[in-house]
């Protein structure tokens, strides 16, 4: 009986590897054998038996057993999987040896490198932050194992759901590996087919344009739409109920949004399901206000829907925030504005009313600005419509972000609001994430007036960080090249105006209109400010060497007796008024601009001339259902009148055709000399032009950047010296036609197609045009 219980007591003193568990007659791993030793007794010692890199004294400090310490199996066994638990060793044994512990150690291998093969698509820098293994550190299989994971999901969120990735390890001498991840990337798995499910309003063609992810086409080399992306899915829901919530489906859910990967790996079949609910209609628009000294009816106009419309939840968030502007304009600080939804779902009708209130009163107590590593504070500041102790505005708020926005200077800008000190008093906080600001373009090409042509542009658009623009640009084309330097300060001192400066020089060569070439050099100095958000003045001051050079001996006398050099000292303004929505690609709004310049401040020319041109967009949206639907309609008119001497220089005229009256050539139209041998073209001191251009998307893709024009062009030029041979028939001249506008990624290029429909007999035309950049 003795006996036997001396043997279990000296059996549990052989320390088992694994977690702890219940007795088997299999000799358990890691387990060293040696002969029975009584249980109890004290720790001597411990000898580390193996280890090459760590110390010795490291893998004693894992031990929960210690010199001093009583044995105790569970203490051992515990040690144990603490040891393994460091990642440092291979495999590791324990075992009693009489008194002492011995711990005989393997240790894992040093990662000598980490490399990448077979991968073209991404490189190694893009997939080396992505691993955990770096040279130097201690190699495990899970580390491996985790990191091939991490990038086969790296690949998967770039759509290669089919990629194969296998790591090698590759044993080298002083206990290293090379670490080796061979890598098939296979095609990238793009979407298929998009599909909806309950839409029976709007057909699957017209809702594949509303989201944006797109299928698979061969015309998307250079997109990313149609790649698999969980979050743009998302996001797609989003624009589907803001779609139908436009479009007079109040209570519209997009219930799911599902991608099922194909058998093969290859491709994704995305499906939609809607919920469409009830169609709306407004039976009726009511507005109530309880602010003092501000009226229902002064409020009234800023709400542009009407009975019989369909509902609208943009149009009525749009409305809110311009009745809270409103009244905030009118005198009334703090403004709440409720809208009232009440539905009649049998007659398929809503009684929409917005309820002006007072809100809390509230100030801006502090302007916290973040996130600028590079700009500096007060370029960003002084962006904010808002100072800190003015009454708080979120529609000045929103308009401060979006001017922050629109300095170009940042990759995100974020604008919050949080509890001030006391409730009624705010603090706003912007944070910003700066961007590259720096440019060089290079770009070639061709253009009807310019001919082949090569641009390259460098630019800083922040220049260290205090706003200030700067760029050198050059255009060297067949028949006109400039050179350019320009620097600008949008905010002098801190105040309301912009100052900037000017070098430049050009050449044309305008043989083929009215038989010279001109040269012209010299600099400019601007200065200009805003009166507000929408109204804004600019002057200038030009001073210009001019040369009329290279003139054919068969030119127009009027011409050739201005063969030679002038200087031009002139000074001008241009008053700008701009309500469109958008400078760049306008759908709405309106713009006038009115111009002086006074020439005669010194020089050789002397003149005043004067311009005028605006331009009015008309949405179609609300009436065909697509933004791209926009009349455009515009005009100019100048006037140029010497004085002094009365010397006309043609260098100081207006020129008809081309840009300003498509379907002619360039200076095609108007005044010209017939007893010439070219019947040169000689300007005129007159212009006005008219244009009216209907834009509209074209039955193709939207992502091609494809947009339609058709157009009619009225212009007419007049008012130059009378001569012999010379015609000045100031009747208009009439081009119509249509174009193509394509957003390349080479810049905006336009294609016209037009007919001179009103001419002389003695004008130029010109069927096709084409060239780059807009069209005001």
């Amino acid at each position: 009986m003795h006996a036997t219980r001396a043997l279990l007591l000296a059996a549990t003193c052989l320390v088992p590897v694994v977690v702890a568990g219940p007795a088997d007659s299999q000799p358990r791993r890691g387990a060293a054998p040696g002969p029975a030793r009584p249980a109890g007794g004290v720790v001597q010692g411990i000898d580390v038996v193996g280890n090459q890199r760590i110390e010795a004294d490291t893998v004693r400090s894992y031990m929960l057993l210690q010199p001093g310490d009583t044995f105790e199996a569970d203490r051992l066994d515990r040690s144990l999987r603490t040891l393994f638990a460091t990642g440092l060793f291979r495999d590791v044994q324990v075992s009693r040896q009489g008194d002492r512990i011995v711990v005989t150690v393997q240790e894992n291998p040093i990662v000598n490198r980490v490399a990448f093969e077979g991968n073209r698509k991404l490189s190694d820098d893009t997939l080396q932050p992505v691993v955990q293994l770096r040279a130097r550190a201690v190699y495990t299989p899970q580390a491996v194992q985790a990191d091939r994971q991490r990038l086969l999901e790296l690949y998967a969120r770039r759509g290669r759901f089919a990629a194969e990735i296998e790591p090698k390890i590759i044993e080298l001498d002083q206990n290293r590996v090379d670490v080796v991840f061979e890598i098939k990337e296979n095609e990238t798995a793009l979407v298929s087919r998009i599909s909806f499910v309950g839409n029976t309003t709007f057909s699957d063609s017209r809702l594949k344009e509303i989201v944006a992810t797109r299928e698979e086409a061969w015309y998307r080399p250079f997109s990313s739409s149609d790649t698999y992306d969980p979050e743009r899915l998302a996001f797609d829901r989003e624009l589907l109920r803001r779609y139908y919530l436009r479009n007079g489906f109040a209570d519209v859910q997009i219930t799911s949004s599902t991608a099922e990967l194909s058998p093969d790996r290859s491709g994704f079949f995305v499906t939609f399901t809607i919920d469409e609910g009830k169609r709306y209609r407004i039976a009726k628009v009511d507005i109530t206000s309880r602010l003092r000294n501000v009226t229902a009816d002064q409020l009234r106009p800023t709400i542009d829907l009407s009975t019989g419309d369909w509902y609208d939840g943009e149009a009525i968030e749009r409305i809110t925030q311009a009745i809270q502007d409103r009244g905030n304009a009118l005198g009334a600080p703090f403004v709440e504005v409720q809208p009232r939804i009440e539905r009649n779902r049998d007659a398929g009708t809503v009684d929409l009313t917005f309820d002006v209130s007072e809100g809390q009163r509230v100030f801006v107590e502090r302007i916290d600005i973040t996130g600028n590593t590079r700009t500096q504070d007060r370029v960003i500041r002084r962006e904010f419509r808002l100072a800190e102790g003015d009454a708080f505005n979120a529609a000045q708020v929103r308009r401060s972000r979006q001017r922050i926005r629109d300095l170009g200077y940042f990759n995100d800008v974020t604008v919050n609001t949080s509890q001030g000190s006391t409730p009624d008093r705010v603090i706003i906080g912007a944070n910003v994430s700066e961007r590259a600001t720096g440019e060089i373009s290079l770009g070639g090409g061709y253009s009807t007036d310019a001919g082949a042509l090569a641009d390259i542009g460098l630019r800083e658009r922040n220049l260290l960080g205090t706003g200030w623009d700067a760029r050198i640009n050059t255009v060297i084309a067949q028949k006109r090249s400039q050179l350019d330097l320009s620097v600008t300060d949008p905010s002098f001192l801190d105040r309301n105006l912009a100052v900037g400066a000017d070098v430049f020089y050009v050449t044309r060569d305008l043989r083929e209109y009215s038989g010279y070439q001109e040269r012209r050099y010299g600099f400019a100095l601007r200065a200009g400010y805003e009166f507000n958000e929408y109204l804004r003045q600019s002057w200038a001051y030009t001073l210009s060497q001019r040369n009329v050079y290279d003139v054919s001996t068969d030119a127009s006398r009027y011409i050739q007796e201005q063969k030679g050099k002038t200087l031009l000292s002139q000074i001008g303004q241009t008053l700008t008024y701009d309500r469109r929505d958008s400078r760049l690609d306008p759908h709405s709004g309106y713009l006038v601009r009115l111009g002086a310049d006074f020439a005669g401040l010194g020089g050789d020319a002397q003149y005043v001339r004067g311009r005028a041109d605006g331009a009015y967009y008309i949405p179609f949206e609300r009436w065909l259902g697509d933004p791209e639907y926009v009349l455009s309609i515009s005009g100019s008119i100048g006037y140029l009148e010497p004085w002094g001497d009365d010397r006309e220089l043609i260098v100081d005229r207006f020129f008809l055709g081309g840009e300003n009256l498509r379907g002619f050539k360039v200076a095609g139209a108007g005044p010209r000399d017939l007893s010439s041998s070219d019947r040169d073209a000689l300007g005129g001191r007159f212009l006005w032009t008219q244009s009216t251009e209907m834009r509209f998307p074209l039955p193709l893709p939207s992502e091609l950047g494809l947009t339609g024009r058709a157009f009619v062009d009225v212009g007419a030029l007049s008012k130059v010296p009378a001569g012999v041979g010379v015609v000045d028939d100031g009747s208009p001249r009439v081009g119509a036609g249509v174009g193509i506008s394509w957003r390349s990624p080479f810049g905006l290029i336009n294609l016209d197609f037009a007919s001179a429909v009103v001419k002389k007999s003695y004008d130029e035309t010109q069927v096709f045009r084409f060239g780059f950049g807009t069209r005001f």
